[in-house]
């Protein structure tokens, strides 16, 4: 009866979203459709970007390149025989027979599986790196996460066989809708929920607030930076694959700097260590860019938007720093109940409130 009366608001959050979203599909309105699975992306790369960063204080800035990777290994794997045969003559033996453009009646079960082959084929990967870059700490695991994503785009750049090079990369099949997105986007934030409140994240927080005093009483340092660093890097893949069957057509220009900073933004305006936090910041953020955007079509002041977008970030940071929520999180049966909160659920590591 407990863990029923626990569940009910989170039953109704979902039933409520579920709503909102079959009304949008079935409003055929094709912009704000986009916009929402925009917006669902941007929140499974902001989570991943708080696993790795929010709840143990290691900021990484690589984690776009798990993005890179998990869109090719998915565009390539889900390209059918004869467009591949066309369009990437010179794959390897082991991959030019691969496709996984398959589909069960409206379920694409190849786009599923070409998703979770990247996002395993990225858990590798993170696990190499990680267990090298997780001993450090500070400016300089951020300086070698910046490393590792120089290093993706200028593997994509060069690996003109898989990945086209420069060239844009086409052809990708639109199997991203709203259902998808944001089937996923429930899944990241249920897994960063869970992983914040289980032992690991309790670990995880307690050696961002003090390293030194969590060594000093057994709590190890490298496998939960480890866990969040692995657990991030799949979810990033995870969005990379949605982007790319979104967009359809991109290029290594796409994932850099641009997009890592603005993922960072988000994460930073909601709150490092937030999970609910972390969909307000990209939900603020994505309203301001878009209504800045139309306002640079009305006035042709292009460039306005970003300069705005960055004193809005600065005053972010000079009046809050910790966030909108900072560690905190929304109590969703008060929200539910629409009575006002009596306390608050504070994360691990947050003994005092912002």
């Amino acid at each position: 009866m407990r863990v029923l009366q626990m569940a009910r608001p989170t039953l109704i959050v979902l039933l409520a979203a579920s709503a909102a979203l079959a009304l949008l599909q079935l409003s055929g309105l094709a912009f704000w459709q986009g916009l929402a699975i925009n917006f669902a992306i941007f929140v499974i790369l902001v989570q991943a970007l708080n696993l790795a960063s929010g709840f143990t204080g290691v900021f990484s800035l690589g984690h776009i390149g798990f993005m890179a990777i998990g869109a090719y290994t998915s565009a390539i794997l889900t390209l059918p025989l004869a467009t591949k045969a066309e369009y990437l003559p010179n794959l390897p033996v082991w991959l030019e027979g691969v496709h996984l453009d398959m589909t069960v009646g409206p379920v694409p079960v190849g786009f599923v599986a070409a998703t979770l082959i990247a996002g395993a084929l990225v858990m590798v990967i993170a696990g190499l790196v990680g267990a090298v870059l997780m001993r450090l700490s500070g400016h300089f695991v951020a300086v070698a996460t910046l490393g590792f994503l120089v290093i993706v785009r200028v593997v994509l750049f060069n690996a003109d066989d898989i990945t086209r090079g420069s060239r844009t990369f086409s052809n990708v099949a639109p199997y991203t809708n709203l259902w998808w997105a944001w089937g996923w986007a429930a899944i990241a934030i249920y897994m960063a929920w869970r992983l914040k409140f289980s032992g690991y994240g309790r670990a995880m927080f307690a050696q961002k607030g003090d390293r030194w005093a969590a060594r000093s009483i057994g709590i190890s340092i490298l496998r939960p930076r480890l866990v969040a660093f692995v657990a991030g890097a799949f979810l990033s893949a995870v969005a990379g694959s949605l982007y790319a069957h979104f967009i359809t057509s991109f290029s290594p220009t796409v994932f850099y700097f641009d997009l890592t900073f603005r993922v960072i933004t988000m994460l930073v305006v909601g709150g490092m260590g937030s999970v609910s936090g972390a969909v307000i910041g990209t939900a603020i953020v994505l309203a301001l860019a878009e209504a800045l955007r139309r306002i640079e079509g009305a006035t042709l002041l292009y460039g306005l938007g970003g300069i705005l977008l960055a004193v809005f970030f600065i005053a972010v940071i000079i009046f809050r720093p910790s966030g909108i929520l900072g560690q905190r999180e929304i109590d969703l049966e008060q929200l539910v109940a629409w009575r006002p909160r009596r306390g608050r659920r504070r994360g691990p590591g947050s003994a005092t409130p912002d």
